[in-house]
């Protein structure tokens, strides 16, 4: 398991090779999207909060991203993904696939999953953005990049992905 320092690095490293620009903006720890309000007043761009989620076999594992005050039907998300129910996946499966703690889930995770096994799934709205914001794996920071460039790092870890209405 990286510790903090690590992951964030993995995650910086990744967007330099491929060329992506960010800013880096650091903050107190944040867990829930109420406490990333308070520090992410001052940071340009959409703020998201991302959903790792299970079918009921737990064969099945979805990355969800949209907007971070967007409600989520997650039994429709299962719906219409044709995997039935899908829930909360636990702190275990979180570090098993994407190499998380709870309150660090971000897209990012995705370069952890070397079998490419989870399936990120993009609210359509995000598209209409032209920044957008993400912890780099770590909650006491947040990397605010180009939504075009999002597209770029999501292409590049091979995981399947898919952009629906949520």
């Amino acid at each position: 398991m990286l510790n903090e320092a690590e992951q964030s690095q993995k995650v910086f490293q990744v967007l330099d090779q491929l060329g992506i620009s960010y800013t880096l903006h650091r903050h107190p720890a944040v867990y829930t999207v109420e406490e990333a309000m308070k520090h992410d007043a001052g940071i340009e761009g959409l703020h998201c909060k991302n959903l790792f989620l299970r079918d009921h076999k737990g064969r099945n594992h979805v990355l969800v991203v949209t907007e971070n005050l967007k409600a989520i039907q997650v039994k429709e998300v299962g719906r219409k993904l044709g995997l039935g129910n899908l829930s909360f996946a636990s702190p275990e499966r979180l570090m098993k696939y994407l190499g998380l703690e709870p309150g660090s889930v971000s897209p990012f995770g995705l370069i952890n999953d070397e079998n490419n096994q989870v399936l990120l799934i993009l609210d359509e709205t995000l598209r209409q953005t032209e920044l957008i914001n993400f912890h780099p794996n770590v909650n006491t920071m947040t990397v605010t990049l180009r939504y075009d460039d999002f597209e770029v790092f999501v292409q590049s870890t091979g995981n399947p992905s898919q952009v629906m209405a949520l």
